[in-house]
């Protein structure tokens, strides 16, 4: 007897999923197909994300040949190009050494890239303080102190990348300046960070050395 219930129970289960499925067939199929296609399409994305960081790759390091062979005009243009249609990965380091290449042959110019790229806020902080700092030291010799502190001075901060370089060039700029005490006060941050560079840290102290003693009181 109980045989023939289970048997019951089973045409019963079959019959129900009869229906379920005459009902939700059009939907699982389309589920199914929708899963395969998103799968498919998210691989594909993967594939042409790697072709183009691949392509990118073998770009830049072409680039960087003619730069080691002093084509510096044709590096430029060639760092430029790829800037512009890199992905985001080579996109900043591209645009920087364009930079760098222009730099030999006009430090103005050179700036101005830096600063757009300074700009940049998809550009990550860090690479926003290395372009700051570069374009700052093309400046150096031509542009004020209240300039330079206005660019760098962001950058300064106790835990910025590149703080030791930008209080650097502001103690060089305001020593320029003859403005003894902006400068003492820049020499005495680098001097009291323990992690200032020991070769940055030695051309601080030669710095301090050429300024005029503290005036008693």
């Amino acid at each position: 007897m109980s045989e023939l219930f289970d048997e019951v129970d089973e045409d019963v289960r079959r019959d129900q999923l009869k229906k379920l499925w005459d009902r939700y067939s059009i939907y699982i199929v389309a589920g199914a197909l929708l899963i395969i296609a998103a799968v498919g399409g998210w691989r594909g994305y993967e594939y042409l994300e790697a072709k183009k960081a691949a392509e990118a790759g073998a770009a830049f390091g072409q680039a960087v040949e003619l730069s080691e062979q002093n084509k510096h005009a044709e590096a430029q243009a060639a760092f430029t190009e790829l800037a512009a249609k890199a992905p985001s990965g080579y996109r900043t380091m591209a645009q920087l050494r364009a930079a760098a290449e222009a730099a030999s042959r006009d430090p103005q110019a050179a700036a101005k890239m830096y600063d757009d790229i300074a700009a940049d806020r998809s550009v990550s902080a860090r690479e926003r303080d290395l372009a700051k700092v570069r374009a700052a030291g093309l400046l150096l010799e031509t542009t004020s102190y209240p300039d330079m502190l206005a660019r760098l001075e962001p950058a300064t901060v106790p835990g910025a990348t590149f703080r030791h370089s930008a209080r650097e060039l502001l103690a060089l700029s305001a020593w320029r300046a003859n403005d003894t005490a902006a400068a003492r006060q820049w020499l005495d941050l680098i001097a009291n960070d323990g992690e200032t560079p020991s070769t940055l840290r030695s051309r601080a102290e030669a710095l301090q050395a050429l300024l005029p003693p503290v005036a008693k009181s």
